[in-house]
């Protein structure tokens, strides 16, 4: 077989033929290991969910907030009004407060605001206490 003989020009395309061939399946490659990584992530994701019940925590979480809502809302609309009447004073249970004075320095604490928070906080332990009693939830196994 004779050699043919190729002009520069000729080379050099070659080389870039060659070089532009050679980054193409590079890409490839680090498409291909970029893919696999985020399958992998993707699983390991949904193996991380599974394993520790985190949709179930967000239901949860998601409840609790609204059930702590309605009993805000119960304790400002039933309860304080109630309280407010028998606890001395003229105002609604939120604003029952008393004035300390000392040395002619005064120091007024809000205490109808923390029995308010008191009793909402109270009665959310209560509701979850008897919600998970009622559902028998104390009895699942534990998982492992």
């Amino acid at each position: 077989m004779a050699e043919k003989e190729i002009s520069s020009e000729e080379a050099k395309r070659i080389r870039a033929k060659v070089a532009k061939q050679t980054k193409a399946r590079q890409r490839s490659k680090a498409r291909k290991v970029a893919t696999e990584k985020a399958k992998y992530r993707v699983y390991d994701f949904k193996g991380f969910i599974q394993n520790y019940g985190v949709v179930g925590l967000a239901v949860g979480l998601v409840l609790g907030v609204q059930v702590k809502a309605l009993v805000d809302q119960i304790v400002a609309s039933f309860i304080n009004p109630i309280l407010g009447l028998v606890l001395p004073g003229t105002d609604s249970l939120e604003k029952k407060t008393f004035v300390l004075t000392i040395a002619g320095e005064k120091a007024e604490f809000s205490y109808g605001a923390f029995l308010s928070v008191l009793i909402s906080f109270i009665a959310v332990l209560l509701i979850v206490y008897f919600g998970i009693k009622a559902l028998r939830l104390d009895k699942l196994e534990k998982k492992s």
